[in-house]
């Protein structure tokens, strides 16, 4: 499928602080990160979707120079996004989840091994969410994706049996700037499962330290007191 603009977008009601172009996996249609775009739109983030077409969402990215611009892929559209950044595509940054290790297109993952989350369920049942599958690829190979040179961060359900962590975790380790992020007890599609509202906030705080210009400078973090530190009752 090619198309040079998004099937579906979301915007933020004020200030926009970055965009994000997803790219749609196995039998995905725009409507399946329906939740997920206007939980990002609502922190001031655009979020447009591409199905299955990451040479498009990067171009599209590429002609937007004034914000922070973000590469998302889930499933086979992470595959494709590690494949565009492989390449030499250089957004600010990516997201990928569920990065497939062993891709077979004629055996798209069920529903039930997609997600438990009973809301996401009900979107992947309904018609205008699913697509047939399109021509998939797998994510390109450790030398390759050597080469990228944006920071990425990855999510992985540790329950995946579509592509178990551990050979994701692996393969993803290639990458030279990487967070890995287990979702616990989670299924394939880590952006929609059961912690879609825990991880859609480890997005957030990604997407502002990538705004700050340090990744991995924190925005917030723990402040443990000292034994007899001002504001410490004493014992």
């Amino acid at each position: 499928m090619t198309t040079s603009s998004p099937a579906a977008i979301w915007t933020p009601p004020a200030r926009v602080r970055g965009i994000l172009a997803v790219v749609t996996g196995r039998g995905e249609r725009a409507p399946v990160y329906e939740r997920f775009g206007r939980r990002l739109s609502a922190d001031g983030y655009t979020v447009a979707v591409f199905e299955a077409d990451a040479d498009a969402a990067a171009t599209w990215l590429a002609g937007i120079d004034d914000l922070p611009t973000v590469l998302v892929g889930s499933d086979t559209g992470a595959a494709a996004v590690l494949r565009v950044l492989s390449q030499g595509e250089t957004p600010d940054g990516a997201i990928v989840a569920g990065t497939p290790v062993e891709v077979d297109g004629a055996d798209e993952p069920t529903d039930e091994q997609r997600t438990a989350c009973p809301v996401h369920l009900g979107v992947l049942g309904t018609a205008e969410s699913r697509t047939a599958s399109a021509s998939v690829e797998r994510a390109p190979a450790a030398p390759d994706l050597a080469a990228i040179a944006v920071p990425i961060l990855a999510f992985h359900g540790s329950a995946d049996a579509v592509s178990p962590i551990a050979e994701a975790g692996a393969l993803l380790s290639a990458v030279p700037d990487l967070e890995l992020i287990e979702t616990v007890d989670g299924l394939h599609d880590a952006l929609n499962d059961q912690s879609h509202r825990s991880v859609a906030a480890s997005v957030v705080l990604w997407l502002e330290r990538l705004r700050g210009g340090d990744v991995h400078a924190p925005v917030v973090r723990p402040l443990r007191q000292a034994q007899g530190a001002v504001g410490t009752p004493a014992a």
